[in-house]
């Protein structure tokens, strides 16, 4: 008798194990994955957990990674939001399609990609070619653009970034970084980088440079006004009009990217993000807010 009770209870221990391994699966398939760009992981982790204390019932785990890993991962089925600092390229949209993720790219937030120098050097401005052929390596010296006599020291990140990617397909002409460049994790060790070294360059999502109690750049740096060429004005990307109206040359949408039409909770999330609460949020951490092209292509990619 006494082992036949023991059997039962045994029975009923298991059935409780899969009872709660069940409702564990069914929490984590209710919970919004997210993963991608490191310029946007601050941004998004904000986002998330203003619109978590609004919607406990909605849980969203964001991780980073860069821009590449989020795309690899919606294609993968391992995330419902890819965050991407770039456009998807042709032949990830083709692998997608292979495995039957179609791809949808909805802009949250605009970001003035800032050219950032130490702030002990004295130079201010740059235009894009002089960019180019700095992070190319083939310009060396700051003396060769206006700078003083000091070897340039390059700092930016690692291939699966984003920031990376466009950089090197809007300034760099598609052409090779150069083997000199310090390859960073994000844009805070590439800010702690140029702080520290008088010599240095970097690039980072205006919303890591600004401090927000001043509004001005953070201790140590500078950000470089950047013009289109040789004849053209420069502009800052702190220049919101600048931004939006294209004159600041090396500004980009910042996108989240779904496996086709969203699903209800994930739609719901997105559209608090592009919604007046999301926004104001967006322009707190320093981005800037989507403008009317963006709000009509995102409504699309919602039907």
């Amino acid at each position: 008798m006494k082992n036949k009770i023991m059997k039962i209870i045994a029975i009923a221990e298991v059935g409780l194990a899969l009872m709660g391994a069940t409702l564990l699966l069914a929490q984590r398939s209710k919970m919004i994955q997210i993963k991608g760009s490191d310029t946007m992981i601050n941004l998004v982790q904000i986002l998330a957990e203003e619109y978590m204390a609004k919607n406990p019932q909605s849980p969203i785990a964001v991780l980073g990674g860069g821009s590449g890993t989020g795309i690899s991962a919606l294609i993968n089925n391992t995330c419902d939001i890819a965050d991407t600092s770039r456009d998807i390229r042709e032949k990830e949209f083709n692998l997608a399609w292979e495995k039957g993720v179609k791809p949808r790219l909805f802009a949250i937030a605009v970001d003035g990609l800032s050219i950032i120098v130490n702030s002990k050097n004295p130079l201010t401005k740059l235009t894009m070619g002089q960019v180019g052929a700095i992070y190319r390596g083939e310009v060396k010296n700051w003396k060769a653009v206006g700078g003083p006599d000091m070897q340039i020291s390059l700092y930016g990140r690692q291939s699966n970034s984003g920031t990376y990617v466009f950089l090197q397909e809007h300034v760099l002409n598609n052409k090779n970084y150069s083997p000199d460049m310090k390859e960073m994790n994000g844009n805070a060790q590439i800010i702690e980088g140029v702080r520290a070294d008088e010599a240095s360059i970097g690039y980072v999502g205006v919303g890591y440079v600004i401090d927000k109690a001043t509004g001005k750049p953070g201790t140590g740096l500078k950000i470089l006004n950047i013009s289109k060429d040789e004849k053209s004005q420069e502009f800052s990307p702190l220049d919101k009009q600048a931004v939006d109206t294209g004159k600041y040359p090396i500004a980009r949408a910042l996108y989240q990217a779904t496996n086709g039409k969203p699903r209800p909770d994930v739609a719901a999330f997105i559209r608090w993000e592009i919604g007046p609460e999301g926004q104001k949020i967006v322009e707190r951490e320093g981005f800037y807010t989507i403008g009317a092209a963006y709000v009509e292509k995102n409504e699309k990619n919602f039907k």
